[in-house]
């Protein structure tokens, strides 16, 4: 079974990627944060997270936002110029503002819009192409009325976090309409959504055993060293996960270091960011001296102290 690196808006950047794939591995692949048009015109941010000269990862693969088969066109002819030959499509971002214009998950009611966006995997026929889905917006039948349509797509693969839009990302994964739709599923089926522990992923793979891959996001940045245990079958030494972890924050914090050109205060204000996830189970008074951290000194004393508590 694959593990593969959710695309988190803010989080899973190109550095990010970059410093994970060197530290802790595991991964077979990585997925860019959506790229997506804006009044008609590309976002820099979103070119050069997906630019490949700025990823060093093994196996990358852009992902695009669409509300219409003319944006579709223009975002794939777009990472198609850098010579992508996969795509990933998302119809699954809860977040209001894309939902709004009929992208994400706000595309699921409609499954002749659905039909436009995915046009696509036929009109480019050299590119393979994935989805990235949840159950529907308000209803998990949305997701089994998609079903015939994905079915015959060309895809290369399905990728099913089992909420509902308007869930967000609170409340349970709905565990009985994902395997309504593994069962009816004929294209190779990731899962996505809460995973966050090497039983959780053994009991997944246990439940659905023709499950293609499982693609974890939070659970990445929670628990950094997940994939590799899973490929090893075994957990860390406490030892091996400080040197990783110390070696990922060094990595990061010297590429936006290098990066960042506000001074110390925004630096420290992109770093402390991360923690939002990052080591979110660890020592919570360490985690909140790194959040209400003043400088980077006082925070970088805050990270090394955490670094030195882990088991």
């Amino acid at each position: 079974m694959e593990l593969l690196m959710a695309p988190l808006q803010g989080f899973t950047e190109a550095n990010v990627r970059n410093a994970f794939e060197e530290s802790f591995g595991g991964i077979a692949e990585y997925y860019t944060p959506f790229i997506r048009l804006e009044k008609g015109q590309f976002r820099n941010k979103d070119l050069k997270d997906a630019d490949p000269a700025n990823n060093r990862v093994g196996h990358l693969i852009p992902q695009i936002i669409a509300a219409d088969e003319d944006e579709a066109v223009r975002l794939v002819e777009k990472v198609a110029e850098w010579g992508y030959r996969e795509v990933d499509i998302n119809m699954g971002c809860p977040f209001l503002p894309m939902v709004r214009k009929g992208r994400g998950a706000g595309i699921l009611p409609h499954p002749d819009k659905v039909a436009q966006v995915l046009s696509v995997t036929d009109r480019y026929p050299e590119i393979q192409f994935s989805v990235k889905m949840r159950l529907g917006w308000d209803s998990a039948e949305e997701s089994l009325v998609l079903l015939d349509l994905l079915n015959e797509l060309p895809l290369r693969q399905i990728t099913l976090h089992p909420r509902l839009g308007i869930q967000q990302y609170k409340g349970t994964c709905m565990s009985e309409a994902f395997s309504r739709f593994y069962e009816l599923c004929r294209k190779p089926l990731v899962y996505n959504g809460d995973i966050s522990s090497l039983s959780a992923l053994q009991e997944l793979e246990t439940k659905f055993p023709r499950i293609k891959g499982v693609m974890i996001g939070r659970g990445l940045l929670t628990t950094p060293w997940l994939a590799a245990e899973y490929q090893e079958q075994k957990p860390w030494t406490s030892d091996r996960k400080r040197t990783a972890f110390r070696n990922f924050h060094q990595k990061l914090l010297s590429a936006y270091t290098e990066k960042i050109e506000g001074g110390e205060q925004q630096l420290l204000g992109k770093m402390v960011s991360f923690w939002e996830y990052l080591l979110a189970n660890e020592d919570r008074k360490c985690l909140k001296k790194i959040r209400k951290a003043k400088n980077l000194s006082t925070y970088c004393q805050a990270v090394n102290e955490l670094i030195a508590g882990l088991h």
